[in-house]
């Protein structure tokens, strides 16, 4: 089975063994290395899931950037002060425009709130947008407008990343070539790759025919060994990626 923790760790695993190291995304920001991988994960949902992830890597020895949105879906303060003991970094999964259906003058008071907020629990330096699929609005465009950089803030993969020089690989659509069911978590890159399944990516390891630099993005609620949740996973992900072809199709 895909999409288990066991699976996961099967993948850090293999990445280690073929020599990765694992910044944060803010580690990644202020020192590039040659051979990195950078753990995301958006925290849409179950924030449970986050924990059991989070703490997985740290009896791995690896570190990952955990982005958290204000629903309390997401927002769960034992949870991301358990996380942020065990060495990982935080950040702001920020929709401030899709919550204030574009206003972007609200939306930038929300933002400073928000991320005063998170700053309770960490001191945060990166950020990173939710795809909100189901609304018009992209929230990157409060940066049309207003700069992140100002609040103290080094880093948004959307924007300070050049994928051409660091493969992509996103969990979107409870695959890693899902980039059809994808709103808005795509990037623009000259790598030719493509992998279906984790096992695929733990195979490209071994055989050591990844590229130097990755960022994977994952959506926890979608890793789980309880069979029961995994099922319900399954389910509602592919509900979802019906609604989101057809979205994607009327825009």
């Amino acid at each position: 089975m895909d999409f288990t923790l066991v699976k996961y760790k099967s993948l850090v695993s293999a990445l280690k063994d073929a020599g990765y190291t694992f910044p944060t995304f803010e580690e990644f920001i202020k020192k590039p290395e040659s051979k990195v991988v950078i753990l995301r994960h958006d925290v849409d949902l179950r924030a449970i899931n986050s924990l059991r992830i989070a703490q997985s890597e740290n009896e791995l020895g690896v570190k990952a950037s955990y982005y958290f949105r204000v629903v309390p879906q997401s927002n769960q303060p034992e949870i991301i002060n358990q996380i942020v003991s065990l060495g990982h970094e935080i950040g702001y999964h920020y929709e401030d425009i899709s919550l204030f259906k574009g206003d972007v003058e609200e939306s930038y008071v929300h933002f400073q709130k928000q991320l005063a907020y998170f700053r309770t629990y960490y001191p945060v330096k990166t950020i990173c947008m939710n795809g909100s699929p189901l609304s018009k609005y992209d929230n990157r465009a409060i940066w049309e407008k207003y700069n992140y950089k100002d609040l103290g803030l080094i880093g948004e993969p959307y924007f300070d990343v050049d994928f051409n020089k660091v493969y992509y690989l996103t969990d979107t659509g409870r695959c890693w070539d899902g980039e059809r069911f994808s709103v808005r978590d795509k990037v623009t890159s000259s790598f030719d790759l493509s992998f279906h399944s984790t096992d695929d990516i733990i195979k490209a390891a071994k055989e050591g025919s990844l590229p130097n630099q990755i960022m994977i993005t994952t959506h926890p609620q979608r890793w789980t060994d309880n069979e029961i949740d995994w099922c319900k996973e399954f389910v509602s992900q592919n509900l979802k990626n019906i609604i989101k072809r057809i979205l994607i199709t009327l825009r």
